[in-house]
């Protein structure tokens, strides 16, 4: 039987408006048939805390402060610079901000003042292996040193103040692979830095689900060392067939309704479906042991194997900071991850359409994220509404900041990736526009013509990030393209 709406019944007797009827998951699972081996007897009622799901692995930050003797006498810094005070300085702001940040530091007991000195810095950094060096320079005659101990393949972090650093000291080390150069009086410098390390470690930590077709194995990806898990896709829409209708799907579905400027073309049972996605991904996380996920979402629309598409609950999972991609994308899902790990903030993974006449990008899809300032920042308004394609579920028209810049990201590889940024200029409303529901126009920085700009799926999310990604693409050896 075909609903009015279009989307084909799983049973002869069930439309996609009497999908809830049943408001328990052996009820659903009676009318809806057996279930595969890999969701049978997987407990759904109870709660799963998703931000379980985002990985937090250990990451060891060991720190030095490289200087000459005292007292100093010409060259600088110079005699009146406080060596004593600035080292405390610098030293108690590396701990704040590795603090901050959930990493452990482990800093040298005593500062390295020649050259035997940071061979023997070096002898425990190759025996220890810390995840980051972090290397704080007082004189400008420590370069030698600081070369050194950044060629022992460890990610190095180094601060030069000014004051320890010309040109010709930092022009070829600060564009070393596995190097980040900090000649500054900008302490924000190091705390990128950090998070580059974080994040790398944050990617090794990851298992991602794969969810399409009919495999289930596992592999590791090159370079980044993501865990990547098969799994076929009938696992996610069984688990949704099991999934009842409890206390906390009707709260979620409630919440995000309150939240919404407005709501459109979902009604209550759009919004409790929608909830049970939300429920059913998490929930098949944790099963797995997994902090990521990427599914054929379209084709199961497009087969009509679940009621709703799980755009909104894409969206929730990519507020807390777990990465959800759409259409089984894998190096789009690897895009979020970037912009969840590095940044803290969610990404818009989108379809990109170029508007000729204005000569701008649009960027177009049906899931994002609201938090687009942040994990901890307020939420964007939205509007809930349909999913555009198939006029079904829930999908969130997120509103997002005009005239903000935006960076764009786009894995194309585990090592390449595509670079850009641009403005914000307008939101797009569907209709008159057709296409997916948050949809907004950029206006490209170093792109010429919009037609031009590279790549599928790119990642857009808030800030003026370009220069940062750069940065972390060196650290982690990512070869980087744009589309200038």
């Amino acid at each position: 039987m075909i609903a009015s709406n279009g989307l084909a019944c799983r049973s002869c007797t069930l439309s996609r408006r009497c999908f809830l009827r049943g408001a328990s998951g052996a009820a659903l699972g009676a009318v809806l048939g057996p279930v595969s081996g890999a969701v049978r007897g997987m407990e759904v009622g109870d709660p799963v805390d998703v931000e379980g799901l985002r990985p937090h692995p250990k990451v060891r930050v060991m720190g030095a402060v490289l200087r000459r003797g005292l007292p100093y006498w010409l060259g600088w810094p110079g005699t009146s610079y406080d060596v004593p005070g600035h080292q405390a300085e610098y030293l108690g702001m590396l701990g704040d901000r590795c603090r901050a940040l959930g990493l452990d530091l482990e800093p040298a007991e005593k500062p390295v003042e020649n050259g035997a000195q940071a061979e023997a810095l070096g002898t425990r950094v190759r025996a220890e292996r810390p995840d980051a060096l972090v290397l704080i320079l007082q004189h400008l005659s420590c370069w030698n040193e600081a070369g050194r101990l950044a060629g022992l393949g460890i990610p190095t972090i180094i601060f030069a103040p000014v004051g320890t650093a010309f040109t010709g000291h930092v022009r070829e080390i600060s564009r070393r692979q596995g190097v980040h150069v900090v000649s500054s009086l900008e302490f924000s410098g190091v705390d990128l830095g950090l998070r580059m390390v974080r994040a790398l470690r944050r990617f090794q930590s990851t298992r991602v689900l794969w969810i399409r077709e009919h495999t289930r194995d596992e592999t590791v990806m090159e370079r980044l060392g993501i865990k990547v898990r098969r799994l076929p896709r009938r696992t996610f829409n069984e688990l949704f067939d099991r999934m009842p209708v409890t206390e906390e799907a009707r709260d979620v579905a409630r919440t995000m309704a309150s939240r919404a400027a407005r709501v459109v073309e979902p009604d209550g049972e759009d919004m409790l479906n929608a909830a049970r996605a939300y429920l059913s991904a998490k929930h098949l996380l944790r099963a797995e042991s997994a902090n990521a996920l990427t599914m054929d979402c379209l084709g199961m629309v497009g087969a009509r194997l679940v009621p709703t598409p799980p755009c909104m609950a894409w969206s929730m999972l990519q507020d807390a900071g777990v990465s959800a991609g759409c259409e089984a994308d894998l190096f789009g899902a690897v895009s979020l991850m970037l912009t969840n790990y590095l940044f803290d903030k969610p990404g818009f993974m989108n379809d990109p359409v170029p508007e000729t006449v204005k000569n701008l990008l649009i960027a177009a899809h049906c899931t994002c994220g609201t938090r687009l300032h942040g994990l901890t920042a307020p939420p964007r308004p939205y509007l809930l509404r349909s999913h555009s394609e198939s006029d079904a579920g829930v999908a969130m028209q997120i509103l997002w900041p005009e005239n903000e810049p935006v960076t764009l990201v786009r894995f194309t590889a585990p090592g390449k990736m595509i670079v850009d940024s641009g403005t914000v200029v307008v939101n797009v409303d569907t209709p008159p526009a057709g296409g997916c529901r948050t949809s907004f126009e950029i206006r490209m920085d170093e792109v010429r013509d919009a037609r031009d700009v590279k790549g599928f799926h790119q990642v857009v999310f808030v800030g003026d990030h370009r220069r940062d990604v750069l940065a972390f693409c060196q650290m982690a050896g990512i070869e980087v393209e744009h589309s200038a």
